[in-house]
């Protein structure tokens, strides 16, 4: 694992022991059962989809959008636009994050019948019962951030919870990872998806190559996402040329003055044949 990784999966936990302190696993999973059921991921039958993202700050970028930005009325137009589903940062040491950004995001799209993904370090299943508490109805999980024997639990966690999952990759090993997962798991078809991040965790720096030199280990029947290198209309017609079927967009649309423009010309190239 990255020393990025190591950084922000200690975090995590401590962001875990000190929830703990404040609110037991059982009352969580209570108030998380309370919560309305998230509108439910609909992907497009036979067709490209985006999962348009909400974060304020990136490592790699700094701070994203403008001062002011509205970036609810942004998740709002990211919905209207044609998005499957809008990620939201929790992080918030990096990332400017705040488990109050996904409840905000989620009460906003409930009634667009768009649901919202935590996206975060996760490393305990009672962070994924914090999501579905706050509305979420995805989690994003990265692959190498923690042994098989906890993503067991978190995948079961958000299985028994109706909450769809991000499995992120960055290489062929987190790829046979995610498949054995798959194998064993009770989550249904569709239920999971599988991303390949492009992102080099030393530097930060983006190499969209790897979507091409990871196609072919991606796990069959799956659906899979192409994750940090999609910014223009023709990045995702390439990848979804390579048998992608979604692309995770953030940095592009954060800093789009017109992301509703922007998505709907992503959306439009990818879903067009070239002949």
């Amino acid at each position: 694992m990255s020393r990025f990784l190591d950084e922000m999966a200690a975090a995590s936990a401590a962001r875990v022991a000190d929830a703990l302190r404040h609110e037991s696993l059982a009352a969580l999973e209570s108030r998380a059962r309370r919560t309305p059921l998230p509108p439910p991921l609909r992907l497009s039958a036979g067709a490209f989809d985006v999962i348009a993202e909400i974060k304020l700050r990136s490592p790699a970028a700094g701070v994203l959008g403008s001062a002011g930005d509205d970036w609810l009325g942004r998740a709002t137009a990211y919905a209207r636009a044609g998005a499957a589903a809008v990620s939201v940062l929790t992080e918030p040491s990096r990332f400017d994050g705040s488990l109050a950004h996904l409840s905000a995001a989620a009460a906003q799209l409930a009634p667009l019948g768009v649901p919202v993904m935590r996206k975060d370090f996760l490393v305990d299943p009672y962070q994924v019962l914090e999501a579905r508490a706050a509305g979420a109805g995805g989690v994003l999980l990265i692959l190498r951030m923690v042994p098989r024997e906890v993503l067991v639990p978190l995948l079961a966690t958000a299985a028994a919870h109706g909450l769809f999952v991000l499995l992120e990759a960055f290489d062929a090993a987190d790829l046979a990872l995610a498949a054995e997962l798959l194998g064993a798991a009770a989550q249904a078809p569709g239920s999971v998806l599988v991303g390949v991040n492009c992102r080099d965790l030393q530097t930060l720096a983006v190499d969209a190559a790897r979507f091409a030199a990871l196609s072919a280990a991606l796990p069959q029947g799956w659906p899979a996402v192409a994750e940090s290198g999609v910014a223009t209309a023709e990045d995702a017609r390439r990848v979804a040329a390579l048998g992608y079927r979604l692309a995770l967009v953030g940095t592009a649309l954060m800093s789009s003055g017109n992301p509703s423009a922007l998505l709907a010309a992503i959306l439009q190239a990818a879903r067009t044949p070239e002949f």
